[in-house]
């Protein structure tokens, strides 16, 4: 294909793409989003950017399946499949104490002929993931359950469903937007600094040095309050989402409190309880305690 050619296609596809999108009808042969990663970079990577943000790799949850036959199933409307419904169906084909379970899927009335929905399932003892392209039924095995409390668990609330309504470009585009901020590096920082000003507003600025200094026991009081932000490495990364999401601007918090003797102790907010200690090293201890 000449440039021109390839010029030409890629601008009807801009447009069929940015005024048809929404576009109710007949079924499609396809949908321009679709095909967007087939074009030049230079014209689909802005296109993409400015239809899928971060908050694409949020999930929408649709409903719970528990127990059930094709006449009383969960129903509703996906991204790319108008007609959807699902019911769960208990078996022990393990042969195990609590057995396990077939969730099935019914899907129709797809937009187009390539479009896919991205589906998350997921139970407070397990998270799994399917997607579908075509209109039929499809099932998802869960071969045995983890013991009796997820058995009893689905029994009584059944399996929660989640869409990725950006579908699986719209939802790889935000992973590759978000990636960057689990880096361990200098990229991964002013990144995570990138991230938080362009979609909270909020900047970090540079403080003047000297960035360290010592705090005394005396200079803390009971009931003092340290707010952390971390902007760099794996938990840096979780920390900008966690601000973005609760618009907070702080990722992680520390109580100072002494007891009745003067002793001073430090609750960080973490995962576990570690280890209790108090406060004896020259300028800093922490007690790890459960949020």
């Amino acid at each position: 294909m000449s440039p021109s050619s390839s010029a030409l296609l890629s601008a009807f596809l801009t447009i069929y793409c940015l005024c048809t999108s929404n576009v109710q009808g007949l079924k499609a042969p396809f949908r321009a989003r679709d095909v967007l990663p087939l074009l030049p970079r230079s014209v689909s990577w802005p296109i993409l950017k400015s239809l899928h943000s971060p908050v694409d790799i949020l999930p929408s949850f649709v409903g719970s399946v528990a127990e059930g036959s094709p006449y009383n199933a969960l129903e509703w409307k996906a991204t790319c499949f108008a007609g959807n419904s699902a019911w769960m169906e208990f078996h022990n084909k393990s042969g195990s104490e609590f057995g396990g379970g077939t969730l099935h899927i019914k899907i129709r009335n797809a937009h187009s002929w390539t479009c896919m929905d991205l589906y998350v399932f997921a139970t407070p003892y397990r998270v799994t993931w399917d997607y579908y392209v075509l209109a039929r039924e499809h099932t998802l095995e869960f071969k045995e359950w983890e013991g009796k409390a997820e058995f009893e668990y689905v029994k009584r609330k059944g399996v929660s469903v989640f869409l990725m309504e950006a579908g699986m470009l719209g939802t790889f585009q935000a992973l590759w937007d978000v990636f960057p901020l689990f880096t361990n590096t200098g990229w991964g920082e002013s990144s995570n600094i990138e991230f938080l000003k362009n979609h909270m507003g909020v900047s970090f600025p540079l403080r003047p040095q000297p960035w360290v200094t010592n705090v005394s026991v005396d200079d803390i009081h009971s009931g003092d309050f340290i707010a952390i932000s971390k902007i760099r490495g794996r938990w840096g990364g979780f920390e900008t989402l966690e601000k973005w999401v609760t618009g907070t601007y702080a990722g992680h918090t520390a109580v100072c409190l002494k007891d009745s003797e003067g002793k001073l102790w430090v609750a960080e907010s973490g995962y576990e309880v570690e280890e209790v200690l108090p406060y004896k090293f020259p300028w800093f201890s922490v007690t790890l305690l459960t949020p």
